[in-house]
């Protein structure tokens, strides 16, 4: 079992734990991409998230972390990509492989759990999670 500073949601009795670096190769930075996501990309919601996503022919998943326009400052900002970045190191173990994602976040409660939660329901909803 993983220490306690490093568990961050138990799923189904069983803590997940980091699971390694977010690496560029993981990052969707292009606009192109981005855009061609909101665009042609399949898209689940929850309350305050939503989730875009497509097959991508790599062996790996990328994601991105765009904001709405007139999301807080700088600092709500890039908290929130944070907890977003840290959410995926968390999940990212435990989705399939070979998606382009967005994970689109609105102002309101922000916090590590409750971003937890808002991507775990989301993956299920997109059939993302291994299992």
């Amino acid at each position: 079992m993983p220490d306690k500073e490093n568990v961050a949601f138990v799923k189904d009795g069983k803590s997940l734990s980091k699971t390694g670096r977010f690496t560029q190769k993981e990052h969707i930075k292009r606009p192109a991409d981005i855009r061609k996501l909101f665009k042609t990309g399949k898209r689940v919601s929850v309350a305050g998230a939503k989730l875009f996503y497509a097959l991508n022919d790599r062996s790996t998943n990328r994601i991105g972390f765009p904001l709405p326009r007139g999301y807080g400052n700088a600092v709500e900002r890039n908290q929130s990509k944070r907890y977003s970045r840290e959410t995926y190191r968390f999940f990212k173990a435990h989705l399939n492989t070979g998606y382009d994602m967005l994970l689109l976040v609105y102002p309101g409660k922000d916090s590590f759990h409750s971003r937890c939660e808002q991507f775990k329901t989301l993956c299920q909803k997109a059939g993302l999670l291994k299992g």
